[in-house]
């Protein structure tokens, strides 16, 4: 057990709101144009000038919380490894925690104020590069809300202790308890969810996967209906809110398995979900949400910024039967699976 579970956790909520602060005041006095402006690489994803600000931050305040604890801290923007050792001087071997953290997961969104982006962290003791998902013990997300957005919420757990939230209202400083609620509907009709395609890329593909579990779930289209919905929300973090809150009853993110396919036909993969996207996972699954890979496993990516990782998350046990009865059909029939093997994606 990670020591002092309690005093982690409080030190990471106040990081996480010194860095929702930072940002929404970048965002309150800095042009779009500027914070969108892209000042690097890593892991395949574009760092832009809005990222440098909860960087910044997240350094800033892990001086502190590295008096008590010393960390592998694992984010984007880390030097070229992704990671860096705390208290300077450390050896990795010998620090007790490692720390993987999503300053803004869904940039994008945020940056042209069209959606909610989130700060993720988890942390795991640490058993040095073997680390994964698996190991978190301790997660916190943290929205950051539009400009235009008074009310921000925040959710964090300690494995096997249940799932706390509160929602924040940034005008008056009132705090609420907020409880997550995932859906208990026991099919996709008339839902919200589906597969994930934000980029150029494969998205054809993923779309006829998509269509296909609909399909199969809940029975043929049919002229002047809609039978289920979708809603492309840039942020794995997001995502999972959504889960949580009862507003999405699945999600599936396959991009990695398409990387075949792809090469193929003489294109590159895009842009995939990493294990930092992936680290509050465990909220979700304290809270009652099924979290898998696409053979129904626990994910098991390491503790990194480069590795490709796909998943999915089901509201409730209903939706999970549903969903895994037709999907490895699919998936084969598409040439993204094959029996016994895992295409190369991180399980």
């Amino acid at each position: 057990m990670i020591r002092n579970h309690v005093g982690l956790l409080e030190q990471l909520r106040a990081i996480h709101a010194a860095i929702r602060d930072a940002v929404l005041s970048a965002c309150e006095q800095t042009a779009i144009e500027q914070l969108a402006t892209p000042v690097g690489e890593q892991g395949g994803d574009t760092i832009f000038a809005i990222d440098r600000v909860s960087e910044h931050v997240l350094l800033q305040h892990f001086t502190s919380l590295t008096e008590i604890w010393s960390c592998v801290l694992i984010a984007e923007g880390l030097g070229s490894t992704g990671q860096t050792v705390l208290p300077a001087g450390t050896d990795p071997d010998q620090a007790e925690l490692r720390i993987i953290v999503d300053p803004i997961d869904g940039t994008r969104g945020l940056m042209y104020q069209k959606r909610s982006a989130w700060i993720l962290t988890g942390v795991a003791r640490n058993r040095g590069a073997s680390t994964g998902l698996a190991d978190i013990e301790l997660a916190v997300q943290t929205e950051i809300p539009l400009l235009k957005q008074h009310l921000c919420d925040s959710f964090w757990t300690i494995a096997g202790q249940g799932v706390q939230g509160e929602r924040l209202n940034r005008l008056s400083g009132e705090r609420q308890t907020l409880t997550p609620r995932p859906s208990r509907e026991p099919t996709l009709a008339q839902g919200f969810g589906g597969v994930a395609r934000f980029f150029p890329g494969g998205r054809s593909l993923l779309a006829a996967v998509d269509d296909a579990i609909v399909e199969r779930t809940v029975g043929p289209f049919q002229t002047g209906r809609a039978l289920a919905f979708e809603d492309q929300y840039v942020s794995t973090g997001g995502q999972l809110y959504e889960l949580l809150m009862g507003h999405d009853r699945w999600i599936a993110d396959l991009r990695p398995l398409i990387e075949p396919v792809l090469r193929e036909q003489g294109q590159a993969l895009g842009l995939c979900c990493h294990p930092y996207d992936l680290c509050t996972e465990l909220i979700a699954r304290e809270a009652g949400v099924l979290v898998t890979d696409v053979y129904g496993g626990a994910l098991t990516a390491p503790l990194d910024v480069s590795t490709d990782v796909a998943w999915i998350g089901f509201a409730n046990p209903s939706i999970r039967d549903q969903v895994t009865a037709v999907l490895p059909a699919i998936l084969g029939e598409y040439g993204l699976i094959s029996p016994g093997g895992s295409n190369g994606v991180a399980r």
